[in-house]
C-alpha cells in the first residue's frame, strides 16, 4: 500500500512543489490521515461484511447492475489516467536526464519500460506483487533518507538548522487563511480526507490488498499502521523539496517544480551513489503503482464488466485467454495515455493528478454514499447520464469559478462537490423503496 500510494510522483513532483508553496501540501496530508479512519472504520467493515472479491459488487448487490457497472467503469477510468500520469512522470525524467544523451528517444523508453512491467504482471498474481511491491518501497524509501542526509551534510546543517533555513525563506508555511483562495487550509484538510476515501476506500487496487488480509481486525491494523507511516513519509519528502530549494540557492542551480530533483541529483556533480539512489528509488517507484494498477485493472474489468467469474459457459482456459487479452489491451491503453499526457504536461503534476482525482471519483463515491447511507433504490436509467453529467458541471463550474464566484477559487473541494451534486441528482431520480440495513456492519471475521 505504500509503495502504491508513494509513486513516481510522490517522488519527484511533492518535493518540487515546496519552492512555490512551502509545505502546503501537508495539509492535504493531514486530510489522508484523517480519511484512513473513515476507510478503517466504516468501509472496510462493509466489505467484510459481503464478502467481496471485487468492492464494486456492493454496488450491484445493494443499488443494481447498471449502478454497478457504471462505479466499476468510473474505477477503470480515474486509475487508468491516475496511472498513467504517475508512470509517466518516472519515464519523462529517465529520458530527459538520463536516455537523452544515449539518444534514445521517449517513445522507446516508454514502450520498453511499460513491456518489462506486463512482464512482471504475467508471472505471478496478487500475493508476488505484494512481495515484490514492498522490497521496491523499502528501496525507494531508503533512497529518500540517504538523499536527505547527504544535502543536510552537504550544506553542514543539521535538522533544527535546516527548518530554521527553510523557515527564512518560507518553505515551511503550509496554513493560508483566504478563505477565497484555493489553497485555504479547511479546504485542503477536508479535501485531502475526502480524497482519501475515494482513491483508497473505493479503489479496487488498494482494497484488494487490504481485504486479502485474512480477518477484519488484521485488516484495520493495517489500514491504520499504513496512514501514519504515510503521514511521516510524505513529511520526509517535504523536508527533502526544502533541502532541494536551499541547496539549489547555495548553489545557483535555477530549476524548480518537477525538475529541481532530478537536476540535482543526476547533473548537479553529486557523488556517483547518490545519483544512484535517486534513480534506484526513482524505478522503485514506479513498478508498485504500475504493475499494481494493471492488476488491478484487469480484474476489475473481467470481474465487473465482463462478469467472468459468472459465466460457466466458459473453460478455465477460455478465461485464462480472456484475462491475458484485457491485460494487454490495458497495456497498450497505458501507453496511449502516456503519450497523451506528454503534452498536457504543465510541469507539476501532482495538481494533474490530484484533479483529474476531484472528476473521476465524485461519482463513484456519490455511489457508495447512496448505498451505505439511504434506503432508497435508483432508477437505473439515469444513472450514467447523472455520474457523466455532474463531473461535466463541475468542470465547467471550475472553469468558471473566479468570474462566477466573485473571486472564490475552488481547490481541493472539487472532489466533495462532484459527489455532492452527483448524490443530490442520484436522490432526485430514485424511489423509496426496502433494502436491507447497510449501516449494520457486524461480520462474523470482526
Amino acid at each position: 500500500m505504500i509503495g502504491t500510494s508513494l509513486s513516481g510522483v510522490t517522488f519527484i513532483s511533492v518535493p518540487g512543489t515546496v519552492g512555490k508553496m512551502g509545505f502546503d501540501y501537508f495539509e492535504v496530508v493531514i486530510g489522508y490521515w484523517l480519511g484512513y479512519f473513515v476507510v478503517a472504520f466504516i468501509l472496510l467493515p462493509l466489505y467484510y461484511k459481503h464478502q467481496l472479491t471485487s468492492i464494486y459488487t456492493y454496488l450491484d448487490t445493494r443499488l443494481g447492475a447498471t449502478a454497478y457497472k457504471t462505479g466499476a467503469l468510473f474505477f477503470i477510468l480515474s486509475r487508468t489516467l491516475g496511472a498513467t500520469l504517475r508512470l509517466y512522470l518516472v519515464i519523462k525524467v529517465l529520458e530527459k536526464f538520463v536516455l537523452a544523451d544515449m539518444n534514445i528517444p521517449f517513445e522507446v523508453t516508454a514502450m520498453i519500460i511499460l513491456g518489462l512491467i506486463l512482464l512482471y504482471t504475467f508471472r505471478g498474481g496478487v500475493k508476488t506483487i505484494v512481495w515484490t511491491d514492498t522490497l521496491q518501497t523499502t528501496f525507494m524509501l531508503l533512497a529518500l533518507i540517504v538523499c536527505v542526509i547527504y544535502i543536510m551534510h552537504s550544506l553542514h546543517l543539521n535538522f533544527s538548522e535546516t527548518w530554521a533555513a527553510m523557515q527564512q525563506k518560507e518553505y515551511t508555511k503550509f496554513f493560508k487563511t483566504d478563505v477565497k483562495s484555493s489553497g485555504f487550509f479547511l479546504k485542503q484538510l477536508i479535501g485531502g480526507a475526502f480524497i482519501t476515501i475515494a482513491m483508497t476506500g473505493l479503489d479496487q487496487e488498494m482494497m484488494q490488498k487490504n481485504i486479502s488480509v485474512s480477518n477484519l481486525k488484521d485488516s484495520k491494523k493495517n489500514m491504520l499502521s499504513f496512514c501514519f507511516v504515510l503521514v511521516a513519509a510524505n513529511f520526509i519528502f517535504l523536508l527533502l523539496g526544502g533541502l532541494l530549494y536551499l541547496y539549489a540557492n547555495a548553489k545557483g542551480i535555477t530549476a524548480t517544480g518537477d525538475d529541481i530533483f532530478p537536476v540535482i541529483a543526476l547533473k548537479s556533480g553529486l557523488p556517483f551513489y547518490i545519483t544512484l539512489c535517486f534513480i534506484i528509488g526513482l524505478i522503485s517507484a514506479v513498478f508498485p503503482s504500475a504493475d499494481g494498477a494493471l492488476t488491478a485493472l484487469t480484474s476489475s474489468f473481467c470481474i465487473d464488466i465482463l462478469g467472468i467469474n459468472r459465466r460457466n459457459d466458459l473453460s478455465e482456459k477460455q478465461k485464462k485467454y480472456t484475462r491475458l487479452s484485457v491485460h494487454g489491451t490495458f497495456a497498450i491503453a497505458f501507453l496511449i495515455c502516456i503519450f497523451l499526457f506528454r503534452y498536457i504536461d504543465n510541469g507539476s503534476l501532482i495538481d494533474i493528478l490530484l484533479r483529474i482525482a476531484s472528476f473521476t471519483y465524485g461519482p463513484l463515491l456519490a455511489l457508495f454514499a447512496f448505498g451505505i447511507f439511504t434506503n432508497r433504490k435508483l432508477i437505473n436509467g439515469f444513472v450514467p447520464l447523472i455520474c457523466i453529467g455532474a463531473p461535466a458541471i463541475c468542470y465547467v463550474l471550475k472553469h468558471h469559478d473566479t468570474k462566477w464566484l466573485h473571486g472564490y477559487s475552488i481547490g481541493m473541494e472539487l472532489l466533495i462537490i462532484n459527489a455532492l451534486l452527483t448524490f443530490l441528482l442520484l436522490i432526485l431520480c430514485s424511489k423509496r423503496g426496502k433494502t436491507d440495513n447497510v449501516l449494520n456492519f457486524e461480520t462474523k471475521n470482526n
